[in-house]
């Protein structure tokens, strides 16, 4: 009944969203950001860059031509920019579903309905699981390539816990006003309240979907800009 939204917004910005959504891209290596010097570390190597456009690359200082130095710099700026970028947005969207969802719950159920404090409790779960791919430091930030499936399976696993629990509320929740209400078919009722409330989500996701989309396309598209620049450089110091 809820899977359209928490799977659909919750999990795809909290997993898919920081990785290779359908991307021709899938990254290989860890990326430190840090004041001093931005590290690309893993599968391709190891890429040492200052902000000045000094470059490491597997423990060897490389003289630079001019041509060579401004890609080092626009390189390490684009990772600067493009993962804060990525994370932030991932997050908003986060966001933007809670509220969401919270409103829906409290349209349909009330303000007091045990609902809020699980899907609460969902979010803040899955912002954990997200610094598990964009590691939050006090010098910068952290990217962890390999988080990312870990992450996806994890959080799938979290939003089905939740889902059942949310279930298990509404019904519930809205047996027990329908008892309450005194009508004549208490099962009639619930079965309606909760068709209401699967109507009310379906929506809400079909207005958030084609962001959701977009999102995950503009991420692609710094993803694989990204790595060209990696390769470029790279393939210079060679």
């Amino acid at each position: 009944m809820i899977r359209h939204v928490f799977t659909g917004a919750m999990l795809f910005v909290a997993a898919q969203a920081h990785a290779d959504y359908q991307c021709s891209v899938n990254p290989k290596d860890d990326v430190v950001i840090k004041a001093r010097h931005v590290q690309v570390v893993g599968e391709n190597g190891n890429l040492v860059i200052s902000p000045s456009g000094d470059v490491q690359f597997n423990g060897k200082q490389h003289t630079l031509s001019a041509a060579q130095r401004q890609l080092a710099v626009s390189y390490q700026q684009s990772l600067r920019s493009d993962l804060p970028w990525i994370d932030n947005g991932a997050r908003s969207r986060v966001d933007k579903s809670r509220v969401a969802l919270d409103n829906i719950i409290t349209q349909q159920m009330g303000a007091s309905s045990n609902m809020h404090s699980r899907l609460k409790k969902l979010d803040k779960q899955l912002k954990e699981q997200m610094n598990r791919i964009i590691e939050h430091r006090e010098d910068g930030l952290t990217f962890h390539y390999k988080g990312v499936d870990q992450v996806r399976a994890d959080g799938q696993q979290l939003i089905n816990q939740a889902m059942g629990g949310i279930l298990q509320d509404s019904i519930n929740e809205m047996g027990a006003k329908a008892v309450l209400g005194g009508g004549s078919n208490p099962l009639q009722s619930v079965l309606g309240n909760l068709g209401g409330m699967q109507s009310a989500i379906q929506d809400e996701w079909k207005n958030q979907e084609k962001d959701f989309e977009q999102f995950g396309r503009d991420v692609c598209s710094r993803v694989v800009s990204l790595e060209n620049q990696r390769t470029k450089l790279v393939s210079g110091l060679k």
